[in-house]
């Protein structure tokens, strides 16, 4: 049988009110009594419940998540910075997984929000016109978190990722590189082609060097992609002395397939990679690559969160964060 708020009251002889006010950490209730409320809850292993309290006072204190791919260390990252900012507010999380397919997308948007969410953090590829109509017609705040609205519209956290996708180009120009590929992500998705890809073509064009389509790859965010990748690069007539990966994964998988063929990274080839995660210190020659700060997106993303679910002062409602370039070992 389930014991309720009115079977905790009786045992300790107090009132709900009182009660009510224990378990949400309300000071105005005497040590004694505390005590003793706290010690009927522990023997009767009385849980509050969350829906009750979310009926009474309009609030669930959960937030949703969707993220892509939850094996995508990326995404873990964001995930964890998510978490511990809600742990921080008091919230609870309701994580989901989209596998990177609108539809679920659209659908997962309508199951949290059936679920009475404060609140959802989303992390998609690509913020479709479908995505966009759920998103309006709702009004549960919601934040972007890595990901980008063309419409400027929807609160969000990234970086300048065009900034950066020229700038890891540039190191690569210093070189003295001139055939440099771009392996990358769908070419749909708007972060890669409104901000990377024109990150790199700003960074040839800043240099004299003329834009080679062939030079573009696009395949999935995946190790084995990059590999792929690579075995179709390195076969062109003019094959490319430089890669810039949309990714940590990608990257890697190419200086595998580069390695695989008998080719030394830096020395015959340099590969500049996109979020500087945990794999860009593991693999070897270890990996120089932009410095996404993951779990700064995901922290900030769900503090934003809580301003709007709280109706606190926003200052800025589409945050940039800095990032750097973290140099290392596949990059002279």
């Amino acid at each position: 049988m389930t014991i309720t708020i009115y079977d905790v009251a009786r045992e300790a002889n107090v009132s709900m009110a009182t009660v009510s006010r224990v378990v949400n950490g309300n000071q105005n209730v005497k040590p004694a009594t505390r005590q003793k409320v706290l010690a009927v809850i522990e023997r009767l292993d009385y849980r509050p419940n969350a829906v009750a309290r979310g009926l009474a006072s309009k609030k669930t204190k959960t937030v949703g998540v969707i993220i892509p791919d939850i094996s995508n260390v990326f995404y873990a990252e964001l995930a964890r910075g998510i978490e511990d900012i809600a742990t921080m507010y008091r919230y609870n999380i309701i994580l989901t997984n989209s596998d990177q397919q609108e539809n679920k997308e659209v659908q997962l948007l309508s199951t949290l929000l059936s679920k009475q969410v404060d609140g959802i953090v989303m992390m998609s590829d690509q913020v479709t016109k479908e995505i966009k109509h759920e998103i309006d017609r709702t009004d549960v705040p919601i934040v972007l978190a890595g990901s980008i609205d063309n419409s400027h519209t929807i609160p969000s956290v990234n970086i300048k990722y065009e900034e950066a996708a020229k700038e890891a180009v540039e190191r690569l120009l210093q070189n003295g590189h001139k055939r440099i590929a771009f392996v990358s992500g769908s070419l749909a998705a708007p972060v890669i082609q409104q901000q990377k890809l024109k990150g790199y073509e700003r960074a040839l064009e800043g240099a004299g060097i003329k834009f080679d389509i062939a030079l573009v790859y696009g395949v999935d965010n995946k190790y084995d992609d990059g590999i792929e990748a690579w075995n179709v690069l390195h076969k062109l007539d003019d094959p490319p002395t430089a890669y810039f990966g949309g990714n940590d994964e990608l990257s890697i998988g190419i200086i595998h397939g580069a390695q695989d063929n008998g080719f030394k990274v830096p020395e015959d080839l340099e590969v500049i990679g996109f979020e500087n995660s945990k794999l860009a210190r593991m693999v070897r020659p270890q990996l120089t690559s932009i410095v996404l700060p993951l779990y700064d997106i995901g922290a900030v993303a769900m503090r934003l969160l809580t301003k709007f679910m709280n109706n606190e002062k926003i200052e800025e409602e589409n945050v940039n964060l800095p990032y750097r370039i973290e140099e290392r070992d596949s990059v002279k």
